[in-house]
């Protein structure tokens, strides 16, 4: 079987229904309009349907994640696109699943992020963004999306060791949990830690955001 016909591809509406979380005003238009613009190319069928790969939502997200948190018209985010290979906005194009795992360079990540090599230094000194070998994540950028945002609000990343400390005491809450399941050499015992740290992860996470948003509600006296 050939390469192109092991990949995994994705309709529109599979693209749409992976952004959606994150850009809300995502539509079929949009696409279509960014797709004229020659900021993605995605495969076609014979038919003329779209097909997108991994990368071209990576490369999707990229866009709408610069319009969105740095106002990057459509001319410079083309030309940053354009300035490095694609495939390098995410770590592999997997030929069973699309990927959405990142492996970026320091100059990516501070572009991705918009933010300066001090401030970078600045978080990785505080350990709020590390380096997985010579590439960054995911996860790091996000931590640098947010803390740029943050940092628009005076917050410095000094500030931000009370939410790392918090983050560690549940993971280290999560890790205590798990921990007899893992001991197991039972068949699928592996695979069941991992799912329920993922679901432990969401609920600390959902019940974070629960608590602050119900101590906004009483500072602000609503």
């Amino acid at each position: 079987m050939s390469a192109n016909a092991a990949r995994a591809y994705m309709t529109i509406g599979d693209v749409l229904a992976s952004l959606q979380g994150e850009f809300p005003d995502i539509t079929h238009s949009k696409i279509r309009f960014l797709e004229a613009e020659g900021l993605i190319e995605p495969e076609r069928t014979p038919s003329g349907y779209r097909k997108f790969t991994s990368v071209d939502l990576e490369r999707l997200r990229y866009i709408l994640a610069a319009q969105r948190d740095r106002y990057l018209p459509l001319r410079v985010i083309k030309e940053q696109l354009d300035s490095r290979p694609p495939r390098t906005l995410v770590a592999a194009d997997s030929d069973s699943q699309p990927s959405a795992e990142m492996a970026l360079t320091r100059r990516q990540l501070l572009d991705g992020a918009g933010i300066g090599e001090a401030q970078l230094e600045e978080l990785e000194a505080y350990g709020l963004v590390r380096r997985a070998g010579q590439h960054y994540d995911s996860d790091a950028l996000t931590v640098a999306r947010t803390a740029a945002r943050l940092a628009g609000y005076g917050f410095e990343a000094r500030h931000l060791r009370v939410v790392r400390a918090a983050a560690e005491r549940e993971l280290a809450l999560i890790e205590q949990t798990i921990a007899p399941l893992l001991k197991r050499r039972a068949p699928g015992a592996h695979e069941a830690a991992g799912k329920a740290a993922r679901e432990l992860g969401g609920l600390t996470l959902a019940l974070h955001t629960a608590l602050v948003s119900a101590g906004l509600k009483d500072s602000l006296g609503g």
